[in-house]
């Protein structure tokens, strides 16, 4: 896309709710809360604080009621999204927002959050490893990549991978220019001890502990995704393998 104009101002905001991953919502924070003539804020049911899945406490800015049209709209993931794909105030907050934003951004699990307000249908999209399989049950095409890109919506994997996807909304907004100036200041250059961060990479051993230390998330998740998938009419397969 054509990045817009730097005279005209952006409003940018991300989903904030109880149990989410606060690094899908803080890595793109530090990424979007930077770009150039925009106005960043946090949006939640109430503007009463909630916390991360590790109890880090957030505060949001406004309520999802006082949100003006959004040109981002940031949507975390975590362990909390059970608690969103079926709270239709959210979900039919997210699918008005999502009509005329520029860019819908999800950033882990928030993939299925967009799944369950029925964004994913036909679309090429991601999510972290131990979801993965379960965007068909919304009509999404998995691809296995750190961030993919369909039409307006932008899809970070898991977790860190909003980083990434951050800098890809920064730069289809402002140009490459300013995109790689964040990164700059950000020093975004990783260079993690360890390939350990994907399951093709990662020791067998160190997969399998990972899969079974999210096995009962993963199924109570695979269970939403199905009243979910029934909700919309999608036809999903009678098991699946994590």
């Amino acid at each position: 896309m054509t990045p817009i104009p730097n005279e005209t101002r952006l409003q940018i905001g991300s989903l904030l709710f109880e149990g989410l991953d606060q690094i899908d919502l803080t890595g793109p924070f530090e990424v979007l809360a930077r770009v150039p003539n925009s106005t960043y804020r946090l949006y939640g049911k109430t503007t009463n604080p909630v916390r991360d899945h590790r109890g880090l406490a957030l505060t949001p800015d406004a309520t999802l009621a006082d949100a003006p049209p959004l040109d981002v709209l940031h949507v975390p993931g975590g362990f909390g999204q059970e608690g969103v794909m079926e709270d239709e105030e959210v979900l039919g907050w997210i699918r008005r927002q999502a009509a005329g934003a520029r860019c819908v951004f999800s950033v882990c699990t928030g993939a299925l959050i967009c799944g369950a307000a029925g964004l994913l249908n036909g679309r090429r999209a991601t999510t972290h490893w131990a979801s993965f399989h379960l965007l068909p049950f919304f009509g999404a095409i998995p691809v296995n990549e750190r961030v993919v890109i369909d039409g307006n919506f932008v899809f970070a994997s898991g977790v860190t991978a909003g980083i990434d996807g951050a800098l890809r909304v920064a730069a289809d907004l402002r140009g490459d220019e300013v995109a790689q100036s964040i990164q700059l200041y950000m020093q975004y250059a990783p260079e993690p001890p360890f390939n350990s961060g994907t399951p093709e990479t990662a020791p067998p051993a160190i997969h399998a502990g990972a899969r079974a230390a999210v096995k009962a998330m993963t199924e109570q998740r695979e269970a939403t995704a199905r009243r979910v998938a029934a909700r919309l009419g999608i036809a999903v397969p009678a098991a699946t393998a994590a």
